[in-house]
């Protein structure tokens, strides 16, 4: 079969600039489908917190993006994904992007995201039109490209651009973009498709919604996250419109980039190990006790958080449950995260009150992080919803055993512990409560005294996951030719 051009368009990509999940997705995909011989891209917005790099290159011909009643310029930089030839192009503009923040939401000081992320959007098609490189896929993430599809569907549709199939990605059905009408004009996009459509609001437009009734193929980042994406429970008010495209909407599992996160290469430990020899990830245990302050001790079960701090990752919870936790059984603790500021207030308290077995960093440190992955024994993720989750892949490949609620991508990649039997990689709970979380912890404590022979093969179970992009990267790409064969009435041989 013919290769296929992609063009991702995003907010976010990492290495470059990261908020969450998202930027690791569109870091790691590209990577994939490059392999596997596809022409791919990335388009980015060029915030003031990335740095143009002495290799990049900026495009002599300045891009004029038609926006509004006006024409607005950007200067482009092109560069590379790391360690690959994929071209990654920032669009900068510094009436839009030079602020170092991607989000400024829901609206925060400068209420103009509405304005910054129609410009990138028109910005990234007229880019391909400067190329003169067409796509056969343009793949969106989420609200801040909602309005791509539409452009597609409507001014640009008679252009070559045009014949591009469109995948829209949710990755979290929360943040759905809610616009000041103004961005219809500003976009140059018809009133009357809003309209018939039901986009608008009042006076306000949904983002996501654009993208959804617009898109040729839709996608979200866990089998499990589109089903439940399909309830009143956790459609957040467009269920009824993701039902009426259910035929068009798949749940693919991200993956992580497993060259990035792996034990036995990963510079940021203080010794490195795989599932064969674990002597490295003892050594792991003991600098993170020392990093908390925590007693040295190799005996005692270390359970690990990396979490942004709020309800919505069941952080409430585990605060709640940390007295009964750490008053009753013999385990360590230790956190790192920030958010919610009395969430922040709990575990610097619980820091003071069990000093020696519970240790908090607030804030975020990526080598710490990592420390917490290698070093823990567990790895508690209670989030109420999680539409795919990482953290619990990379702790699996960690060999740190995961401890989650049944939720989203936590079910797709966490099969429960089934005592006596060769069975499980992880601990999971179902119901978000205080109760729940206590004996799950309890149970894995219990585990790991009582029955180490069962816990070394949980761990090795967990270290032979194949949580990679391979596989993932084979599903998107038979999406991609359905959404070029949706659009075109040809599927691409």
């Amino acid at each position: 079969m013919r290769a296929l051009k992609i063009l991702f368009v995003s907010p976010e990509v990492e290495p470059f600039v990261k908020v969450g999940g998202l930027a690791d997705m569109v870091g790691a995909l590209p990577k994939e489908l490059a392999k596997l011989g596809h022409d791919v891209r990335v388009v980015c917005p060029a915030y003031g917190s990335i740095k143009a790099m002495a290799e990049w290159k900026a495009r002599v011909e300045p891009l004029g993006v038609d926006v509004g009643s006006t024409t607005r310029w950007a200067r482009t930089w092109e560069t590379v994904l790391p360690g690959t030839t994929v071209p990654a192009y920032f669009l900068e503009n510094n009436d839009y992007f030079s602020r170092a923040e991607v989000y400024t939401g829901p609206w925060g000081a400068c209420e103009d995201n509405d304005l910054r992320f129609a410009f990138f959007s028109r910005g990234a098609l007229t880019l391909c039109e400067q190329l003169e490189w067409f796509p056969d896929v343009i793949h969106c993430h989420d609200w801040t490209t909602g309005l791509v599809p539409m452009m597609l569907n409507t001014t640009l549709r008679g252009a070559p651009l045009g014949k591009a199939a469109t995948v829209f990605t949710i990755h979290n059905l929360e943040h759905q973009g809610y616009s000041p009408a103004r961005v219809i004009n500003f976009a140059r996009m018809p009133w009357t498709d809003f309209q018939r459509d039901g986009l608008l609001f009042g006076e306000m437009v949904n983002l996501v919604k654009t993208g959804l009734y617009h898109s040729t193929k839709l996608t979200t980042v866990s089998p499990t996250y589109a089903k439940e994406i399909q309830t009143s429970a956790g459609g957040f008010g467009l269920d009824g419109v993701l039902r009426f495209r259910a035929g068009d909407l798949v749940g693919v599992l991200n993956g992580i980039d497993d060259d990035s996160w792996d034990p036995s290469r990963d510079r940021t430990l203080p010794a490195n190990y795989s599932a064969a020899d674990l002597t490295g990830k003892a050594v792991c245990k003991a600098k993170l006790q020392e990093r908390f302050g925590l007693e040295v001790n190799p005996h005692l079960p270390l359970f690990g958080v990396v979490s942004r701090l709020a309800e919505q990752k069941g952080l409430d919870l585990l605060a709640e449950a940390l007295p009964a936790i750490m008053e009753r059984m013999k385990v360590q603790v230790v956190l790192t995260g920030c958010g919610d500021s009395r969430l922040e207030n709990s575990f610097n308290w619980a820091a003071q009150a069990y000093r020696g077995s519970f240790g908090v960093h607030i804030g975020f440190d990526g080598k710490l992080a990592r420390l917490i992955q290698g070093g823990s024994d567990f790895f508690v993720m209670p989030s109420r919803s999680e539409p795919c989750g990482l953290t619990q892949m990379y702790a699996m490949r960690y060999g740190t055993l995961p401890i989650v609620r049944a939720t989203g991508g936590l079910v797709d990649t966490v099969q429960n512990y089934e005592e006596g039997r060769e069975r499980g990689n992880g601990f999971v709970f179902h119901d978000a409560t205080v109760p729940a979380l206590t004996n799950s912890i309890g149970w894995a404590c219990a585990t790991y005294y009582d029955r180490p022979q069962e816990l070394a093969g949980l761990q090795q179970r967990a270290m032979a996951m194949d949580h990679s992009w391979r596989q993932s990267a084979g599903q998107y790409v038979e999406l991609y030719r359905w959404a070029v064969e949706r659009r075109t009435g040809v599927y691409p041989t």
